[in-house]
């Protein structure tokens, strides 16, 4: 049973993501080396940040390269938000009379007016900040608060996060709300992938605090789920492409799970409109598909895929919530040249390739 939990901070129960990007890209620019894009950044940073640093700066001091960071990082870290989740799991963590700590690399400083600003200070026993390699740390902090190790549960969004709960023979999370992308986490091998805190939550309060192995809780709680999705049209005839997450990062379509007695066209748009804001009509079957065992997707799971076409109703202003990190209004050949997940390339070339309910969706 998990009694203790010890949570990353930056991207785990704070999305500092932009703010460290641009602080780190404010450094290269002093040190005159060449600025990365966001994703250029996920992929390349690392912790300890120590050999992110001697990969892109090592003709820089540390001292040097810190200072300007840190500058920096201050003038911009109001953008520093809570992620959506983390608040209701500490108040569980707090209910179940769960010990809670922070281990981090985040300079102090930072940590008290983040913590302070989000409350959360209220909820942890202890943090340990400044840390530059957590695996020398794990143990001492095990040893300094009494923790048991196979009841101690580490949640974090780096593969780092997963070494130190192995160097300390602990319970692993990875979760997909950070830095490291569902591929670099997967080649370290968490306990557990979630897409976010509130996922956790469910199959803790499910297991009665045990966590167990993935493939187990597939066995037992995963049946074939049925879920719909459709490629939506503005009247320019381009389709709407979403990028998550939970699909590798893939470009796709908005969509979901059916819920219990909820008929499958008031479901798509259900998930629709919660997931981009848009009303649809001219709703039109297009396939069904299998999806099992996809590895695109970041855990173990059965979609029998419900895919429709549609329309978008007035101006396509587009408000995505938090499942998704970007989207696009591309026309479907433009689409098609795109880093798709399996499933959306299909109902694309489905959709581009026939006509459709008696009308062809194909650009002209």
């Amino acid at each position: 049973m998990i009694r203790n939990i010890i949570f990353d901070w930056s991207g785990t129960l704070v999305d500092d993501l932009p703010a460290v990007w641009k602080a780190t890209n404010f450094v290269l620019a002093q040190a005159d080396r060449p600025e990365m894009s966001l994703e250029e950044f996920r992929a390349e940073f690392s912790l300890p940040f120590t050999n992110f640093y001697h990969r892109h700066t090592p003709h820089v001091p540390l001292p040097q390269l810190e200072d300007w960071f840190h500058s920096h990082y201050r003038e911009i870290q109001d953008s520093v938000a809570e992620l959506p989740y983390a608040r209701d799991f500490l108040e569980f963590c707090r209910a179940r009379r769960l010990r809670t700590f922070v281990l981090s690399t985040i300079h102090h400083d930072h940590f008290l007016i983040q913590s302070r600003v989000t409350g959360f200070d209220a909820f942890l026993d202890r943090p340990y900040t400044d840390v530059l390699d957590k695996r020398e740390k794990i143990h001492g902090i095990l040893a300094e608060n009494r923790l048991v190790p196979d009841e101690t549960l580490f949640i974090g969004d780096m593969q780092h996060d997963i070494e130190t709960a192995r160097h300390g023979g602990i319970h692993s999370c990875a979760v997909l709300t950070g830095y490291n992308t569902l591929e670099q986490l997967r080649e370290v091998k968490p306990d557990v992938i979630v897409e976010h805190l509130g996922e956790l939550r469910h199959l803790l309060e499910q297991d009665d605090l045990r966590l167990k192995p993935e493939t187990e809780r597939f066995e037992e709680i995963h049946p074939p789920l049925a879920t719909v999705g459709a490629l939506i049209f503005n009247d320019a005839g381009e389709v709407l492409m979403i990028r998550t997450h939970k699909w590798s990062n893939l470009w796709g379509i908005p969509g979901g799970k059916i819920k219990w007695g909820e008929p499958s066209l008031d479901a798509l748009r259900r998930e629709i409109n919660e997931e981009t804001g848009l009303d649809v009509t001219d709703i039109k079957f297009v396939l069904v598909q299998d999806c099992i065992h996809s590895k695109e997707f970041y855990r173990d799971a059965h979609f029998v895929l419900l895919n429709y076409t549609c329309r978008c109703t007035g101006q396509p202003a587009v408000k995505l919530n938090d499942e998704a990190r970007e989207f696009r209004w591309v026309a479907t050949t433009a689409a098609l040249k795109m880093p798709l997940n399996t499933p959306t390339r299909i109902l694309l070339e489905a959709v581009m390739g026939k006509p459709v309910g008696g009308t062809s969706y194909a650009s002209p």
